[in-house]
């Protein structure tokens, strides 16, 4: 094992205060969620998907999935495109000025990205996805690709898909162990990405399926990779990143969720916070049995007060039992 779970790496010359790290959510990675799991542990946080194209239009939408403030250490945003000069020109920007660190994303497989040349169908154009690394590169910051192992099983190309960000300058490769046709299903292929692994000299992280800290281990060993990303399970569970780089915490789901409110009334609108809140209290309250009516009561809610006083109920209250269930 490269690096033991946990520890500190560099990537790009920054160094990285764990190789744990929480991926990109479209929809769910804000800036106050960042936060948390920073402070929890992970070593960075991407952004939600952006998309490179949008930046031009400097729009309410863009300037929300952008946010941040001095209180994020290490800023880090996820581009999605298919043009070079595109890329090139968000990288530039002033509105990524901010961000130290651009993944590019090359691993999406929902349909509507695949068609229009954008995400995991970059990896069936090399030529262009090398082209799109060196415009990125260009920018001066650091610069990670986070990938699949190929389109389907007849065509799986990732080690010479990371040869070849190697070769264009990134900094480092984050390896979901799944084909596009498998998308979020199945049992992470973990044997490809100990090949990606072993075909370059940059960091290369696996992501898939990671659950707990078991699977994280698992992951590593098998993979030989340098850290591990979590994705849907990180976000579901942000306490496991205290858990996988061993920092001790008192919080709770209640009190990780209410400061979450704050965080999130402080820095948007009340509809953007009462939608970010409700979103993560079901996630955290997901495949519980008996939560249906506290989801209902919790999306009755219409100002922040009455969601401060439902969380209240349900995590603290009558609802207590989610909270001593799954701390």
């Amino acid at each position: 094992m490269t690096n033991p779970l946990g520890s500190e790496i560099t990537i790009g010359g920054i160094r990285l205060k764990s190789n744990v790290l929480m991926a990109p959510l479209a929809g769910y990675t804000c800036f106050p969620f960042r936060l948390m799991v920073e402070r929890l542990g992970a070593g960075s946080a991407y952004t939600e998907m952006v998309s490179a194209d949008a930046l031009k239009y400097n729009n309410r939408a863009t300037t929300q999935l952008l946010y941040t403030d001095n209180r994020e250490k290490l800023k880090c945003v996820q581009l999605l495109g298919s043009i070079p000069t595109v890329f090139e020109r968000a990288a530039k920007s002033e509105l990524l000025a901010p961000f130290q660190i651009i993944d590019i994303n090359m691993g999406c497989p929902v349909p509507q990205v695949v068609k229009a040349c954008e995400g995991v169908a970059l990896m069936e154009d090399l030529p262009k996805a090398s082209k799109i690394i060196e415009a990125c590169k260009r920018s001066g910051k650091v610069v990670s690709v986070k990938c699949r192992i190929g389109m389907n099983p007849e065509k799986i190309v990732i080690e010479e898909f990371a040869r070849m960000c190697e070769n264009s300058g990134a900094d480092m490769i984050t390896v979901h162990g799944r084909t596009r046709s498998m998308m979020y299903e199945g049992e992470p292929l973990y044997d490809y990405i100990r090949i990606a692994k072993n075909a370059v000299k940059i960091p290369v992280f696996a992501n898939g399926g990671i659950d707990s800290k078991e699977k994280a281990e698992m992951a590593m060993a098998k993979t030989g990779a340098d850290g591990v990303m979590l994705a849907r399970f990180g976000f579901e569970r942000p306490l496991l990143f205290a858990e996988l780089t061993n920092r001790p915490t008192t919080d709770t789901k209640y009190t990780l969720i209410m400061e979450q409110l704050d965080i999130a009334s402080e820095c948007f609108d009340e509809l953007f916070a009462l939608t970010y809140i409700k979103k993560l209290s079901s996630y955290f309250m997901k495949k519980l049995p008996g939560t249906k009516r506290y989801k209902q009561e919790l999306y009755k809610c219409g100002s922040v007060a009455q969601v401060r006083e439902v969380l209240g109920w349900i995590f603290g209250g009558e609802g207590k039992i989610i909270a001593d269930m799954f701390p």
